[in-house]
């Protein structure tokens, strides 16, 4: 049971020290019991405190890691109800399913799309993560085959699907080593599939017929089999019921402290409808509230671009704007003759302005300034977007080197900067824009 904000208190330093960014101890120790601080902040706690407060400290529902190396993904770890009230944590995992009744050719497209469909935005790329491998037939080896192929064909994550234990060690044989999600351990198979993730040090999925047929399942699994990462199914299989137990299972962990529902959870759009736009349109459901896994019957580029862009917006920290990555961005394919224009590094401000240029046909060169995400007029008014640290990141940027002109043009909002910019710049002409993006295309027809 979690500890109070007083009990915590009372294993601190008591120094007031302030390090951990928190003016005292008690205040430290409140938000640390509310899941708002981590106690690695605390550089002078002891060995033994830590001990006893790493209850409190950890999150109210578990994190747990599924796969290895760079295409292993983190699902839990929440903390609020509600993104504004801090952040949510681990971004949803979108899976894809394969099953053993499918022919080799409908597998090998299905991972096919699962390998190709990647979407960049603001320098981040957007994906499925996961590969859900299903025994329809029953068949270990059949199951084994299946595994083994799709294992060999990508290096995404994996989820074992099956109600039977010899099946899923079957195929656990060939992947034993990625750390794939087993699913489902059940009232009737709980014991058996616990021991086959605690002995392959594997997360385990459970699956019940009731939220407290699934709490009576995970305490199980932790105190019988020793398994402590665990990934929940409610067993709903109705849009309704599925979205008030996701509620439920999110209350439960972070309001109430019941530990036994303090996992992330799994939901599976495609038992609950055929249609497979419906599917995407209950997938972006589970985004907000509240799935740590999604798995889907297909991936349709029409319905996967806009879950993963959903995803993107939900789990962007409120409090941190979204950025994109300073640098030299060509657009179109430029020349040492093209425009060199100049804006901040807002992830919207950097889209419109793109888009913008590239409507209108002229090759250029933008360059992005870090402005710790800023527009351009907030980033003027906070002095990140000055002429003094414009003239810095340009020299560095090294587009001197890219055209044979000095020519920048810089956004209609920051013109009172264009004497500075002269002066930090010498030989360089400012050219101050306009003031809106949709003003850019013609601006540029002209801008010699």
């Amino acid at each position: 049971m979690a500890l109070t904000g007083i009990q915590i208190f009372k294993l601190l330093p008591k120094t007031n020290c302030g390090k951990c960014g928190i003016p005292t101890c008690l205040a430290f120790a409140m938000n640390l019991a509310a899941g708002k601080a981590e106690l690695s902040s605390c550089p002078t706690v002891s060995e033994e405190a830590k001990a006893q407060l790493a209850e409190a400290s950890a999150p109210p529902i578990r994190p747990v890691t599924i796969g290895t190396g760079a295409t292993a993904f983190k699902v839990g770890g929440e903390t609020v109800m509600f993104r504004h009230e801090k952040r949510f944590e681990n971004p949803t995992a979108f899976a894809v399913l394969v099953t053993d009744a499918m022919s080799d050719a409908d597998v090998a497209a299905k991972v096919d799309k699962f390998n190709k469909y990647t979407y960049e935005r603001v320098g981040l790329k957007l994906r499925a993560q996961a590969v859900a491998i299903k025994s329809e037939s029953g068949d270990p080896a059949k199951f084994e085959a299946l595994v083994g192929k799709v294992a060999k064909a990508t290096d995404g994550a994996l989820i074992l699907m099956s109600e039977k234990p010899d099946v899923l060690a079957a195929g656990l044989k060939v992947v034993a080593t990625r750390k794939p999600l087993l699913y489902a351990a059940t009232k009737a198979n709980a014991e058996a599939i616990g021991k086959l993730g605690k002995e392959n040090s594997c997360p385990v999925a459970v699956r019940g017929a009731t939220l407290d047929e699934v709490a009576q399942l995970t305490d199980m699994l932790d105190k019988t089999t020793g398994v402590k990462d665990i990934v929940i199914d409610s067993g709903a299989r109705t849009v309704k019921q599925a979205f008030q137990d996701q509620i439920i299972i999110r209350a439960s962990a972070l309001v109430k402290k019941f530990r036994p529902l303090g996992y992330p959870t799994i939901v599976m759009p495609f038992e609950m409808t055929k249609n497979p736009l419906k599917e995407a349109l209950i997938a972006s459901m589970f985004v907000s509230k509240y799935a740590g896994i999604v798995v889907l019957s297909d991936l349709l580029g029409e319905a996967l671009f806009p879950l993963v862009v959903e995803r993107l917006n939900i789990f962007t920290d409120p409090q941190r704007p979204l950025a994109t990555t300073p640098g030299i961005y060509e657009i179109g394919t430029p020349t040492d003759a093209s425009p060199v224009l100049i804006t901040t590094n807002f992830s919207l401000t950097y889209f419109i302005v793109s888009g913008e240029i590239e409507g209108s046909k002229i090759p250029s060169y933008l360059l992005v300034m870090d402005t710790e995400g800023l527009s351009v007029m907030t980033a003027w008014a906070a002095g990140k977007f000055v002429a003094d640290l414009m003239a810095q990141f340009i020299k560095k940027s090294g587009i001197e080197a890219k055209v044979k002109h000095h020519k920048l043009i810089i956004p209609g909002y920051s013109a009172s900067e264009s004497g500075g910019l002269e002066e930090e710049l010498p030989g360089w002409e400012i050219m101050v824009g306009p003031r809106e993006g949709s003003h850019i295309p013609a601006f540029l027809k002209t801008w010699k």
